[in-house]
């Protein structure tokens, strides 16, 4: 985990061979909302990328980098403060040489916060 306690996995469920749901708590108290903004802590897009990219390598068992980034779309902002839980729905497949390709849809309650597909490479 690269920022320490800003997230702990509160649950994870296999869907399929490829799709894996995650449930998610965010620390609203983490030092990045302080700066993210003051008074008005919003989920920075960068972090919601590395943790896909964090569930990704959990899923995998594997270190990974990002390849491309085909399709990033922030829907909705995330305020920490007023729903710090968050759901994840991957989709995960591996392809014959060994990339590793993600499609991602982020909620919270019933609101799309982020969809995002992309390729990482194992390292």
């Amino acid at each position: 985990m690269v920022l320490q306690d800003f997230y702990k996995i509160l649950s994870e469920e296999k869907v399929s061979d490829s799709k894996y749901n995650f449930t998610i708590l965010v620390n609203e108290k983490h030092d990045v909302f302080k700066g993210h903004f003051p008074g008005n802590p919003i989920m920075p897009g960068v972090c919601m990328i590395q943790i896909i990219k964090e569930l990704t390598e959990a899923v995998t068992k594997s270190s990974l980098i990002i390849q491309t980034l085909a399709n990033v779309k922030f829907m909705a902002l995330i305020n920490p403060e007023v729903t710090p839980e968050l759901r994840l729905e991957l989709e995960i497949v591996t392809t014959e040489d060994d990339l590793v390709k993600v499609k991602n849809t982020t909620y919270f309650n019933d609101t799309v916060a982020l969809k995002l597909s992309n390729v990482y490479k194992k390292i």
